[in-house]
């Protein structure tokens, strides 16, 4: 088949007196936001470009259908389709959500305490047949402190602008205007006459807090509060304690807060502490006390507590622990549970109120593991949680545990309607030296039958920005490549915060070259120790985990057999140098500010995939995006593609797939989901030869 074309349309780029050639760019348009609500405004040159690359990856995927329907019926056969959660009881009902076999979205359902009426109040495959549209997102899901209103919001396009609903439980019927173009969430207040949201900006900024009186169709709501920086975004939420609700602006690294009282009839927003160019705080009340989860003078986070936000006198209640990351809190009336991360594995513990002892909650014997904490009711005057567990080989399990007598109950595990034995597997966790000697850690997971002997093909992931840590829990949907002698690995590189504050700052602005270093050297390790072989590893990531796959590939292609990215942040120089784009300006202190620093400058064009793509062999690539991705917008990976085809002097597959009707998470839904793993995973067997 032909090969897609491009047209090159020479652009001459300068900044700091530097120049350089885009044949490219002319792809971006000057409304590109207003082209992620409608696709009617896409240039139609770029679309045909589009529809040209969705027929030829299809035409090189053809002889994996059949294989890609396997995979979708094996993925979807180990989820157990009729599903319900747990519940959870407010003061008068007791909430959950279940799925069904023949749906693709939850049901959410509710019953009062003293009853046995189950009530239905949401349905999702429901909704979204009303609307009528091929994409479907749920932002937000909430009932009023009254039980009465349902509080819901929606993104029809994959854009991430969520227009907010309110409807009556008992008539379906809504009682106030629609508010669009929000960010999603929805905070009701709690004498249910109010509810709280944020307002999207023209650059798709979160900024401004509005209160919404409900009932009201015609008003303009009440501005509560407006960040005037373009770099931070905003929240609220309510106090554990539910005495004040919370307003939190930051960006990815500095923070503020401002607090007001939930009696305040005209709300007046206070601010708690300055904010400070790279603290970040959180400050929650419980019990008449203000505790404080901060980075200041703790590198790896502390808590610190006080008795008033008015005369505040902040004295140590968690110290700081060198990389040792020290989490948040939850409380309930007698205990106060916290957790910890350290060399990418969480830990929880509980401390008693009255005694002031604390303990480790330990309930597995396996070594590496994900644990988790969840509130059984509203009403914290209790003993019992929801804890819960799962490993790479071990479904979820969750138990009722009373945390006085230390007894628990399983109350639910995750099912494998196909069967599945964790005794089959083996997890590993190795640490493995980084170009400069850090130590870093590695999640490996394989088959108890795979060799180690050089000859299996490996899976190697990794995401490293943002402080996001990868979490060594179990996913079903891996089974499918790791049951056919793949081997799984997770770099836990830095630019996550796997082993605290520090690895994530190790790994960004301009440090990011380590989070690149780490990746490319774990393919190393995994090499010279004979899990894989040189020109058998396949990368896999998504968003900035593209930009690492993207920086991977061009530092070091000959490792990998191949590259699989998602809605990859690829075109990264470009995208930093537009501030009018809704993630760049409050990305400065995670990528640099390429526009008005030079060593930012040189130091991003220095690895920015787009702008280091080489003459040479390149390995096989899938790369897929989507039209209405407003975080990493699709002409990054359209152009990414079509100048490695003028590139590149392989005869490798290179192939890009673009939803037409979708976000920067891909298709909505649960089979729509499937459907794009089972995509990935038959590229990878394809290119192994294990279709």
């Amino acid at each position: 088949m032909k090969l897609p074309y491009l047209k090159k349309k020479p652009e001459i780029k300068s900044c700091h007196n530097i120049e350089w050639e885009d044949n490219y760019s002319w792809i971006h348009q000057k409304n590109i936001l207003e082209v992620l609500k409608d696709k009617t405004k896409l240039d139609p040159e770029v679309k045909k470009y589009l529809d040209e690359e969705n027929s030829y990856a299809e035409y090189h995927l053809k002889d994996t259908k059949i294989l890609q329907k396997k995979l979708f019926d094996e993925i979807k056969g180990r989820i157990k389709l009729d599903d319900e959660s747990l519940p959870y009881k407010d003061h008068t009902y007791e909430y959950w959500t279940k799925t069904t076999a023949a749906g693709n979205y939850s049901i959410k359902l509710r019953k009062k305490i003293d009853g046995s009426e189950v009530e239905e109040i949401w349905n999702g495959d429901d909704e979204k047949k009303k609307i009528d549209t091929e994409y479907f997102g749920v932002g937000d899901l909430e009932v009023s402190n009254n039980d009465k209103y349902l509080g819901y919001s929606l993104d029809i396009k994959g854009s991430e602008y969520y227009t907010i609903f309110i409807r009556d439980i008992a008539t379906k019927e809504i009682i106030t205007k629609e508010i669009k173009e929000t960010s999603g969430g929805i905070t009701f207040s709690l004498d249910d006459k109010y509810f709280y949201y944020s307002k999207l900006d023209e650059n798709h900024r979160a900024r401004k807090i509005y209160r919404h009186e409900i009932g009201n169709f015609k008003d303009e709501d009440e501005l509560i509060f407006e960040e005037k920086s373009e770099a931070f975004t905003v929240s609220i939420g309510l106090s554990s304690d539910e005495k004040y609700y919370f307003i939190n602006t930051s960006d990815h690294n500095t923070s503020e807060q401002y607090y007001f009282s939930i009696d305040e009839k005209k709300p007046l927003p206070k601010l708690i502490m300055k904010r400070e160019r790279g603290i970040l705080y959180s400050v929650n009340s419980w019990d008449s006390k203000f505790y404080n989860h901060t980075n200041k003078d703790a590198e790896d986070f502390k808590i610190d507590i006080s008795n008033s936000l008015v005369d505040q006198n902040w004295v140590p209640y968690i110290l700081p622990k060198n990389e040792v990351l020290i989490g948040g809190l939850t409380f309930l009336n007698n205990w106060i549970i916290r957790s910890e991360t350290s060399n990418a594995l969480d830990k929880l513990f509980v401390k008693n109120v009255s005694s002031g002892i604390e303990e480790e909650l330990i309930f597995s014997d396996e070594k590496i593991y994900v644990p988790g904490v969840s509130l059984t009711k509203k009403d914290r005057n209790t003993d019992y949680v929801y804890l819960g567990y799962s490993s790479p080989k071990t479904p979820s399990r969750v138990y009722l545990y009373n945390l006085s007598t230390k007894s628990k109950k399983l109350v639910k595990e995750q099912e494998i309607p196909s069967g599945h034995n964790p005794d089959e597997f083996i997890v590993e966790r190795i640490e493995f030296k980084s170009h400069d000697g850090r130590l870093v850690p590695l999640t490996i997971t394989r088959h108890k039958k795979t060799k180690i002997d050089g000859s299996a093909n490996l899976l190697l992931y990794g995401y490293g920005s943002y402080g996001n840590s990868m979490s060594p829990n179990f996913s079903s949907t891996k089974l499918s490549l790791i049951n056919r002698d793949i081997i799984w690995a997770t770099a836990h590189i830095r630019g996550g915060m796997e082993k605290g504050m520090k690895w994530w700052k190790e790994g960004k602005l301009t440090n990011k070259k380590n989070t690149f270093e780490d990746y490319v050297y774990a393919a190393k390790y995994l090499i010279d120790n004979k899990y894989s072989s040189k020109g058998k590893l396949i990368g896999m990531g998504g968003s900035a985990g593209g930009l690492l796959m993207g920086a991977a590939v061009n530092r070091a292609p000959e490792l990998f057999l191949g590259i699989i990215m998602a809605v990859p942040f690829v075109d990264s120089l470009t995208t930093n140098l537009d501030h009018s784009l809704p993630l760049t300006v409050g990305e400065f202190d995670e990528f640099g500010n390429a526009k008005d620093n030079k060593e930012h400058f040189d130091y991003i064009f220095s690895y920015a995939p787009y702008n280091n793509i080489k003459k040479m062999d390149y390995p096989h690539m899938l790369i897929t995006t989507s039209l209405s991705d407003n975080r990493v917008l699709f002409d990054e990976p359209a152009k990414f593609t079509a100048k490695l085809r003028e590139y590149k002097t392989d005869n490798n597959l290179l192939l890009l797939k673009t939803e037409m009707n979708a976000g920067h998470g891909g298709k909505s839904g649960r089979d729509g989901a499937i459907e794009e793993i089972a995509i990935d995973y038959a590229f990878a067997l394809k290119i192994t030869k294990k279709i």
